[in-house]
């Protein structure tokens, strides 16, 4: 009786030490996830002030997309096809508050400047460096795809082609988000949301979006300073 009761003993105490075990890891995995998920949260309550809104009067119609704020003094980069052209430009911050907008430099590579008289205190946003980017690594788009402002979508730098200066991504770009930031891990822009590619010309997003090199972006901005332009 005595080893039969040893028996049971032993069987119960592995059965509690097998649950610990198990309840061990399920909540270190649980934790992990819970870190991997904050961090995008962080990133994009620490972006998201420094993305507006454009919708521009063309010649041709409406043309909707996305800037990022980089000036305290009101200026705004966004890609030169949704401005270059415009009648009338409409701005509209993460706050709501709407500005009108007014070209003040347009470059060759699809990028543009504008320039907005705000009275709010603006939150200019982080330039990373793109030739530290990695194919693999995450990242992060934010935009206005189809008119809904302030939507993150997430995936990785799937490509880098130097010789046309382009970031390919999964992460999902849509009509919209163009001029839009595309961030590291750090929330520091990379590159800026260009184009889709997309053999059926539905305009509907398979995978496959380009970015221009953030560096380039920098050079551009340089080159503005350079001629006074801001």
């Amino acid at each position: 009786m005595i080893v039969e009761n040893g028996g049971n003993m032993d069987k119960v105490s592995r059965f509690i030490i097998g649950v610990f075990l198990f309840l061990q890891i399920f909540s270190a995995s649980a934790f992990s996830y819970d870190i991997a998920e904050e961090r995008t949260i962080k990133i994009y309550e620490k972006i998201s002030p420094s993305i507006v809104t454009i919708d521009a009067q063309l010649p041709y119609g409406i043309s909707s997309g996305t800037g990022c704020i980089i000036g305290v003094n009101g200026v705004i980069l966004t890609s030169s096809h949704v401005v270059e052209g415009a009648k009338d430009i409409d701005v509209t911050l993460n706050t709501g508050k709407m500005y009108k907008g007014s070209v003040i430099s347009v470059f060759g590579g699809d990028l543009a400047l504008i320039k907005i008289n705000s009275k709010e205190r603006l939150n200019p946003i982080s330039l990373g460096n793109s030739e530290k980017i990695k194919v693999g690594q995450k990242v992060l788009a934010i935009g206005n795809p189809f008119g809904f402002s302030g939507t993150l979508t997430e995936g990785i730098v799937s490509r880098i082609d130097y010789s046309k200066n382009k970031i390919q991504t999964d992460a999902a770009i849509n009509p919209g988000n163009s001029g839009g930031p595309i961030v590291n891990s750090d929330g520091e822009v990379i590159g800026i949301s260009q184009s889709i590619y997309n053999p059926d010309n539905n305009k509907s997003n398979i995978g496959i979006g380009f970015a221009v090199p953030v560096n380039s972006v920098k050079e551009f901005i340089k080159l503005a300073k350079i001629s006074k332009r801001i």
